[in-house]
């Protein structure tokens, strides 16, 4: 999902996890900050459902079950696609899609963030609204490099399909369009990583958020662009989602510039995963390290 912002061969060597001890272990690791910490041991996984996730279930059996269904969803990649697009007269990026709040999702009002400050311009993510993006992003998902990651390439109904299961879902994942100095030029999706079927694979830890990246246009890749905008919006999860203390994401492995943007923009490499559709690598920027990285 994220641009190449590296000639392949510049991958840098994975950052060591932070602790006192001897050498990690080579599994994964949980750890929310690194400092500090012995690394003599493994984590283990923290086997208390989220508070959310039993909120689900104490609202009654369809929401169960729609939970239970969403469960069975794959997890996405990252990589760049070509195309840009502006906001439509009167589709200020300040609105947020049509029923979205902070009170109807999982993830704290992803509507609501507001613009922030980055290197390149000023930068708000807007929630996705079907009707108004769709066109946009299936040009996107039908890029060949881009396909070959995402995997929804085809007509329409492919990539609306995928909106409509997380805009009708229990909110744990919000999509939405980057939109930088009023172009939109990115997709991005911000994910609740510890109710999302990725928790089965690493040892998640309560509210931790995910992020799945597209870049837009040829001529916003290899130039560092992909790097401060992960940088900018993990930092933004950080700020907006009080109780989050990483935010993570899995990179396909063989998508060399993808993992190479995360670890530039301060995502330390934690494992190796092996996921249904992809061998992927754990990259995880902590809330307690994001001043040293």
């Amino acid at each position: 999902m994220s641009p190449p912002d590296a000639p392949a061969d510049a991958v840098p060597a994975p950052l060591p996890d932070f602790g006192s001890g001897t050498r990690p272990d080579p599994g994964v690791d949980g750890s929310a900050g690194g400092a500090g910490r012995s690394t003599d041991h493994e984590d283990t996984l923290d086997l208390r459902l989220p508070d959310e996730l039993i909120a689900l279930f104490d609202a009654g059996p369809s929401s169960a079950a729609a939970a239970a269904a969403a469960a069975a969803g794959p997890a996405s990649g990252t990589d760049p696609v070509a195309g840009h697009g502006q906001l439509a007269p009167g589709d200020s990026a300040g609105l947020p899609a049509s029923g979205t709040s902070a009170g109807d999702d999982l993830l704290d009002g992803v509507a609501e963030w507001g613009p922030i400050t980055t290197p390149a311009g000023p930068f708000q993510l807007v929630p996705v609204r079907v009707e108004r993006d769709l066109p946009l992003i299936c040009r996107w998902m039908n890029d060949p490099a881009v396909a070959a990651f995402w995997e929804l390439a085809g007509p329409q109904n492919v990539t609306e399909d995928h909106l409509r299961s997380q805009l009708g879902g229990d909110r744990r994942s919000v999509p939405c369009l980057g939109v930088l100095e009023g172009v939109l030029m990115s997709y991005w999706e911000i994910y609740r990583a510890d109710l999302d079927p990725l928790a089965r694979h690493y040892p998640a830890r309560p509210h931790d958020t995910g992020i799945h990246l597209l870049l837009g246009a040829v001529s916003d890749r290899g130039r560092g662009l992909g790097s401060a905008l992960l940088r900018a919006v993990a930092d933004l999860v950080l700020d907006k989602r009080p109780a989050c203390a990483r935010v993570i994401a899995e990179p396909d492995l063989r998508n060399i510039p993808s993992v190479t943007a995360f670890l530039s923009a301060g995502f330390r490499f934690s494992a190796e995963m092996d996921l249904p559709a992809k061998r992927a690598a754990l990259v995880i920027r902590d809330r307690s390290l994001r001043d040293l990285m």
